[in-house]
């Protein structure tokens, strides 16, 4: 790629997404634009285990980061937790071929907060935060563990930062972005709550500014009809959040939206001082990577209550009274990101599945439709379609559309997709808990092949040895399942989980069963 055109790829990602044509590559968290939208055509609507793939690759260790796409090579991030390792792997588009296998760090110690007695990090993947490759590098962020640049054609390691902690009882997701310059992340613990700039050839900090969010929890508890107690166990539990930055341009001036717990700060990428905030008290766990359309920023929070807000983002300092031109709490996400297609925003809750379209410049509600499943993973939108992944190995294609769509496909892969989906040219690549998928019409695997899938060891719930020893995906059986509902029962009871706790790892297992 050319300096001319890898400039263009910048500009289109400040631009805010309306303007480019062309999408050399998906090498970032939700695409080249960070928005989950691609120009690409001629995807499968429809696939299985056999139709329509072009190869299906096992991939060890643990890790949810999203898949990312530079030329005819796909990266991804993964951990190993017995083996306390956290790498980078390169897979050849073409072949599947896993080309490159980069050990980037030797795990160290969590930090852990004694007071903090819910301690999660069981609930996410040590490899969560997607990574970003350009021509010339691969940066791979993994939380506190540490970020690093990478020489994306030897592999190399070029700097790293293990310096920048802070506590995260469910580890970290907040993946890195990057502009010509800068490399940028956020740091959301219970225990600190900052954002930072990198250089990006040298890895040394641009500018580092703490989120100074001080909201009076007791009284957003008992807004929200909760009694205030201690902590609970998890104290500044309001503090920590997992999202994404996005840049944009407005009126001829870049800002960094970055959302935290409990406020959205828009900052001057140069220099990192506040241009504007907008709080969302109670928002916390903030997870969806913020939109930009229609000259409105659309925020997605989590926590107590999901908040969508749409937000004018000409204001300066506190703009929560003054620049919010909607927002609603139905129905909103608290995982998956959204996607605006001609001022359509399509949606779909984390639990139930269910899909929604709104006015993307009233939040008046066009279509609801029920998926079904649990969705952690972003929904795309391809050659005018949606494509939707869900925790128990289905993905549901419907056209975006004003009218309420049939659905187009209905696809069941043996999988558990919590990461988002990727594309590649003609190519929908998909990972899941255990694989990655290249899914390309045309292609067809035997019976043959299929039976000979490698179901790699993961840290799940329900995980049999000997199915996997056999190449096969593991089961939970009910008897299991008895026996996992009655442990957890106990955990609950001597303050190890928290009943929210325990239902997700319960489901969890379910779904690992169901998928099957």
């Amino acid at each position: 790629m050319t300096k001319y055109a890898g400039m263009l790829a910048v500009w289109m990602v400040l631009s805010g997404g309306n303007a480019f044509t062309a999408e050399p590559h998906w090498n970032q968290y939700r695409g080249s634009n960070g928005d989950g939208k691609s120009t690409a055509r001629n995807l499968p609507a429809e696939f299985s285990e056999t139709q329509n793939v072009r190869w299906k690759v096992a991939i060890a260790g643990q890790g949810w980061s999203s898949p990312v796409v530079w030329e005819n090579e796909i990266w991804l991030t993964a951990g190993n937790t017995e083996r306390q390792e956290l790498r980078a792997l390169c897979v050849d588009l073409e072949s599947g071929e896993i080309v490159k296998d980069i050990k980037v760090f030797d795990m160290v110690p969590r930090q852990v907060v004694e007071a903090y007695k819910h301690d999660s990090p069981h609930l996410n993947s040590p490899a969560t935060p997607t990574p970003v490759v350009e021509e010339e590098y691969l940066f791979v962020h993994f939380g506190s563990q540490g970020i690093a640049c990478l020489d994306r054609k030897t592999g190399d390691k070029i700097w790293e930062r293990r310096d920048l902690r802070v506590y995260q009882p469910v580890r970290q997701g907040s993946s890195p972005i990057v502009d010509d310059k800068n490399l940028y992340v956020a740091y959301d613990g219970t225990d600190q709550q900052f954002f930072v700039a990198l250089d990006k050839r040298t890895g040394e900090t641009r500018w580092q500014t703490d989120r100074n969010v001080d909201t009076d929890w007791a009284a957003t508890l008992r807004a929200r009809g909760f009694e205030p107690k201690a902590s609970g166990g998890k104290p500044n539990d309001n503090k920590k959040a997992f999202a994404t930055a996005t840049l944009i341009e407005v009126e001829g001036k870049r800002q960094l939206i970055a959302p935290a717990a409990e406020a959205t700060i828009a900052y001057d990428p140069e220099n990192g001082n506040e241009i504007w905030r907008v709080l969302h008290p109670g928002g916390f766990n903030v997870a969806a990577r913020p939109l930009f359309a229609e000259g409105l920023v659309y925020v997605f929070t989590s926590g107590l209550t999901g908040h969508l807000l749409a937000v004018r983002p000409d204001g300066r300092g506190d703009v929560t009274s003054s620049h919010i031109a909607w927002s609603t709490t139905r129905g909103t996400p608290h995982i998956p990101s959204p996607v605006i297609v001609d001022s359509l925003l399509y949606l779909v809750t984390d639990k139930g599945g269910i899909a929604r379209c709104l006015d993307a410049r009233t939040g008046q509600e066009v279509w609801k439709k029920r998926l079904g499943g649990n969705h952690w993973a972003s929904p795309v939108c391809v050659d005018g379609n949606l494509y939707f992944a869900n925790k128990r190995g289905a993905v549901d294609v419907l056209v975006a559309s004003s009218d309420i769509p049939p659905f187009l496909a209905r696809n069941k892969l043996r999988a558990s997709f919590i990461a988002s989906p990727a594309i590649a040219g003609e190519a929908l690549i998909l990972r899941s808990t255990t694989h990655l998928y290249c899914l390309v019409n045309g292609y067809t695997r035997t019976a043959e092949q299929v039976a000979q899938d490698v179901y790699p060891p993961a840290d799940r719930v329900g995980k049999s040895r000997k199915s996997v020893a056999a190449g096969k995906p593991a089961t939970a059986p009910p008897r299991r399942l008895s026996r996992l509902g009655a442990r957890l029962k106990q955990l609950v009871a001597a303050g190890k989980l928290t009943e929210e706790e325990a239902r997700g790892l319960y489901q969890l297992a379910v779904e690992v069963a169901a998928s099957k």
